[in-house]
């Protein structure tokens, strides 16, 4: 995992459609960046992605094709932890209980079910 998992929002913006699309240019990034930053400005943020250990490049050419590092999964889950940390005092039940009072209206019985099952499972393993 990166180093320094501080990101600014530009620079999320950034790995959210680096994520989604595989592998960029900085062309590609500015084009699908809301309210887009000039050219030079979107290859300064991919350098200091890259430097903060988020993404790597390839030569396509004249061109610097971006990828991310890590898979979304691994960012995913090691970003939670880190709010886990800094939130929730390391308390994963907290963090959880913070989730279902925010959404608990908008779950679907299926996803209810399946949140179900996860706690029913941890409690088999012991977690």
């Amino acid at each position: 995992m990166p180093e320094n998992n501080t990101l600014s929002r530009r620079e999320r913006q950034i790995m959210d459609i680096v994520y989604r699309l595989g592998s960029v240019t900085a062309a590609e990034v500015q084009q699908n960046m809301a309210e887009a930053p000039s050219y030079s400005a979107v290859r300064a943020l991919l350098r200091i992605l890259e430097d903060k250990g988020h993404l790597k490049h390839a030569y396509d050419g004249p061109r610097y094709v971006y990828a991310p590092i890590v898979s979304r999964p691994v960012a995913q889950k090691s970003a939670l932890k880190q709010m886990v940390r800094t939130f929730f005092d390391g308390s994963t039940s907290q963090a959880v209980a913070a989730l279902l009072d925010m959404s608990a209206r908008d779950l679907s019985e299926s996803e209810l079910e399946r949140l179900s099952k996860i706690v029913a499972e941890a409690k088999r393993e012991g977690k």
